[in-house]
């Protein structure tokens, strides 16, 4: 790919742009901002990765000094953009971003340093040595290398629309944290009576710890430690798991056979890796009661999305990502209570964020209370 050929210099033409530098204008930090968040969503669906650069010019600038750099930053990057660039403030008055978008190349380190080297040496150019040391330019590249064992958390420069959606709803989430700290409280201690007995039940039946502890991902690819009673036999092989988790994130899988379900599962059902005890234990969800120190650690919620282990994120399409950004993962939720692994994988993701983008506190109770009779059915759980 010709580097200079494909971000050759055009006119640039916006919408509602708030400075103008010659034939120049930039979005507002509201527009530029939601133009970063449609973006990022059609890069979830197109696979085609975009480059956000921000020129940080610092805060409490003059007035009259902003007006004048702000006119010498837009002429030093008109040379980097194209009529599909998109130019704007990300945070007004001080920091402005410029969006390159499509850009159709497999290694992106070394588009990235290319740009650098040719953003540095035109600010150079153009700016004054005390204009130019102000200046903090940034690249960030999207979608996020998630292709990995350990996802790193993701870039929040990517997710305006939800940094927004969490500052409206900060109160509301203050509440739900608490109901989550008073509920796994009251769960611990109401349960710690099945907790030795479980306890007793597993060590009788099967060498190995009590607890399985398991990598997951959380909210906005944060790893933690996910517990669980132990249900299966010590040392056993994940192949198993893995692949057809792979098959299912795929569409390939095949429903599995399952009691008192005649249409099938999407679950493994006849896992020779689990104990007979583990096999109860999971038909009536009770593996799942360690969660609750989950909970009270702020790691997951009562309510939420399943966290996931990292060979399924590895696997997951771009849009399935966002069951992992717009909720904190939690111990039941609407997949558990609407379809469970009655539905495809697509399906669950599809219910996963329609509760996170019509979450309230009312619909947490709503599911709660639903819980109980999916749990007793057992219906979709192996």
């Amino acid at each position: 790919m010709n580097l200079r050929r494909s971000l050759d210099s055009v006119h640039f033409d916006s919408l509602t742009g708030t400075a103008t530098s010659h034939d120049r204008e930039i979005l507002n930090q509201e527009a530029f901002r939601r133009v970063i968040s449609l973006e990022r969503r059609r890069t979830e669906r197109s696979r085609k990765p975009f480059v956000l650069m921000l020129l940080d010019m610092g805060d409490h600038l003059p007035s009259a000094a902003t007006g004048k750099s702000l006119s010498k930053l837009l002429t030093s990057v008109s040379d980097c953009t194209r009529a599909t660039d998109v130019a704007g403030w990300y945070k007004q008055d001080s920091v402005v971003g410029v969006m390159f978008t499509e850009i159709a190349i497999e290694d992106r380190k070394t588009i990235v340093s290319t740009m650098i080297s040719r953003v540095s040496d035109m600010l150079r150019n153009q700016l004054s040595l005390e204009q130019f040391n102000r200046v903090s330019v940034s690249f960030h590249v999207f979608p996020e290398d998630w292709e990995q064992e350990s996802p790193k958390p993701s870039n929040p420069v990517f997710y305006p629309d939800l940094v927004r959606q969490a500052e409206r709803k900060r109160l509301s989430g203050a509440l739900k944290r608490g109901v989550d700290i008073v509920g796994s409280i009251a769960a611990l201690l109401c349960a710690f009576p099945l907790f030795v007995s479980i306890a007793v039940a597993i060590k009788a039946t099967s060498k190995g710890p009590i607890f399985f502890r398991q990598r997951r991902i959380g909210q906005h690819g944060r790893p933690f430690v996910f517990l669980k009673f132990r249900s299966m036999y010590v040392g056993n092989n994940a192949n198993i798991h893995k692949q057809y988790v792979q098959q299912l994130i795929a569409g390939k899988a095949e429903r599995q056979q399952s009691e008192g379900n005649a249409q099938g599962v999407f679950k493994l059902t006849k896992d020779p890796r689990i104990t007979k005890i583990g096999s109860l234990l999971r038909r009536t969800s009770l593996d799942e009661l360690p969660q609750f120190i989950n909970v009270l650690k702020g790691e997951m919620s009562l309510v939420g999305p399943r966290p996931p282990v990292p060979y399924e994120v590895e696997a997951y399409d771009l849009w399935h990502r966002c069951r992992l950004l717009e909720a904190k993962p939690g111990i039941t939720g609407l997949w558990q209570v609407s379809g469970r692994s009655r539905v495809t994988f697509d399906e669950m993701v599809r219910l996963d964020l329609r509760y996170a983008r019509t979450w309230t506190p009312w619909l947490d109770m709503q599911i709660l209370l639903r819980t109980p009779a999916a749990v007793l059915l057992g219906e979709g759980a192996h």
